[in-house]
């Protein structure tokens, strides 16, 4: 475990400064990681492409990497809360780019915290501090971020420690996020049977599927939208790697899922690969008609009756290590082809 240093944007700042990385890649090529403390993000662009950004803004109550776009400039996140487009739900406010939390830690609720929550809640919710960026590299075929941050309960006590390590890479026009997180238990932390955790992505309405159903959904201004269904656009279709499809793949486990939809003549694939080294591999998948494509491998009772609690527990000074991987096709996937990709995946170590 790296140590760890005052959680200040200006520390951050002073390490970046300070040059704290790797030579990088030649301007407008390869994969480039470009840090900007002041402005609370770290960009992330490929042969001078925007692919994603690390960011923490104050509104958000956790890290995140938004927007996620694919090699061939499709936007594949929602907009809202940050930057809503025309039609699109606004539910589960929470719901930001791709994020790793959980809705219960210690009888505290990270994943659901947002400005949404009403007061009487928030002692209940937890939040995710961005402490610092550790180490940042760019290359020709891949770059790399290494951060810290700490878990916070409603208490304002500190109860986890996480460092994570990104690398984004490129290959052939593939895109792929590798994200590891390690968990330093700073006192008892017991992860309790839930449904909302770990590894989520909310997707842009032309990836929802075209089953999902409508509703009233509030924004975090307590603003309405009517929606009578699915989006107009919507085309996703959800594919594990046991063979369940569409909305038969919620619940259900395997060691990758992947969402395959279009935009006109776009076709985009995103899958997430799970790793074996994994608690609770192979995960379930929280991967909902409305846009929700999540990995928990710490729900166990909640998508199973049959099955016991995991209630998953560090104890004080113990670590656990979380590896995932999501790659963003800018066409469709197979099914040989995303084995082939997990085999890989599950021989990586770093």
């Amino acid at each position: 475990m790296l140590k760890r240093t005052a959680s200040t944007l200006l520390a951050a700042g002073a390490l970046l400064a300070a040059g704290a990385h790797a030579a990088p890649a030649p301007a407008g090529s390869g994969v480039k990681v470009t840090p900007d403390a002041a402005q609370r993000r770290v960009d992330i662009t490929v042969d001078g492409k925007p692919f994603t950004s690390y960011i923490w803004p104050t509104e958000v109550k956790k890290p995140v990497l938004y927007p996620i776009v694919d090699a061939n400039g499709m936007t594949l996140t929602r907009g809202f809360p940050l930057e809503p487009r025309p039609g699109e739900r606004t539910d589960h406010p929470h719901h930001v780019g791709l994020w790793f939390n959980y809705s219960n830690v210690n009888d505290f609720d990270f994943w659901n915290n947002s400005d949404a929550i009403p007061a009487a809640r928030r002692p209940k919710m937890g939040s995710i501090r961005f402490d610092k960026i550790v180490s940042y590299s760019s290359g020709a075929h891949r770059g790399t971020l290494v951060t810290e941050s700490t878990w916070i309960d409603g208490t304002g006590k500190p109860i986890i420690e996480e460092t994570t390590h990104f690398v984004f890479a490129n290959h052939n026009g593939v895109r792929t996020i590798d994200r590891v997180a390690t968990l330093h238990a700073l006192d008892k932390v017991v992860f309790h049977d839930d449904k909302d955790g770990l590894l989520g992505l909310r997707v842009a309405s032309w990836l929802e599927s075209p089953t999902a159903k409508g509703g009233v959904f509030r924004d975090a201004n307590g603003i309405e939208t009517k929606v009578s269904g699915a989006s107009p656009d919507a085309s996703g279709v959800y594919l594990t790697s046991e063979g369940a499809k569409g909305d038969a793949a919620w619940g259900t486990r395997g060691r990758w899922c992947a969402l395959t939809g279009h935009k006109g003549s776009d076709v985009a694939t995103i899958a997430i690969f799970d790793h074996p080294g994994n608690p609770g591999y192979p995960t379930y998948w929280h991967a909902r008609d409305y846009g929700l494509f999540a990995a928990n491998p710490l729900g166990r009772d909640n998508f199973d009756r049959a099955q016991p609690a995991y209630n998953y527990t560090l104890e004080k000074g113990q670590t656990a290590t979380f590896r995932y991987r999501v790659s963003f096709y800018p066409r469709s996937a197979t099914a040989g082809e995303l084995n082939r990709e997990a085999d890989a995946f599950a021989k990586a170590t770093e």
